[in-house]
């Protein structure tokens, strides 16, 4: 088995070749390239680089980059958090309507006994009531109006 040195592995990078594009027909050479190893390497790999870079330049400069899945603006994640937000919210409040109405109805038609109980009823808090809104009082302009 031969191994190959140096010396025979940078020699056969740079033998000369030649590619001769040719009409079929009437054997006439239309191009001729004379090439080594070593030049079609590094034509390919320049071809390689310029075509990443001109894909990266595209999609960071241009609107295609919103196509790229999971990536967006602030804009559209604050948006889909606060619709999530709702859904949860509004979820809660239909469970605790069917609730209710399951009661009223199981009450009328006379499924239940009502019985008087002493404990004390552990009610959940509904989130979709806010605290920060306090009834105030009427002022003196508003009394009058009324009046009217």
């Amino acid at each position: 088995m031969t191994k190959l040195t140096e010396n025979t592995t940078i020699k056969r990078l740079r033998n000369k070749y030649r590619l001769v594009v040719m009409n079929d027909d009437t054997f006439e050479e239309i191009v001729t390239f004379k090439l080594t190893r070593i030049s079609v390497y590094v034509a390919l790999s320049t071809t390689f680089i310029l075509l990443v870079g001109l894909t990266t330049v595209l999609l960071v400069l241009t609107p295609l980059k919103y196509y790229i899945p999971g990536y967006g603006n602030k804009q559209t994640l604050t948006q889909l958090q606060l619709l999530k937000y709702r859904t949860d919210s509004l979820e809660q409040a239909i469970t605790l309507k069917d609730k209710y109405l399951e009661g009223i109805t199981t009450a009328i038609s006379g499924g239940q006994t009502l019985e008087l109980d002493t404990t004390s009823l552990n009610i959940q808090k509904n989130e979709a009531y806010d605290d920060r809104f306090t009834p105030v009082a009427p002022t003196k302009k508003s009394k009058k109006r009324r009046k009217r």
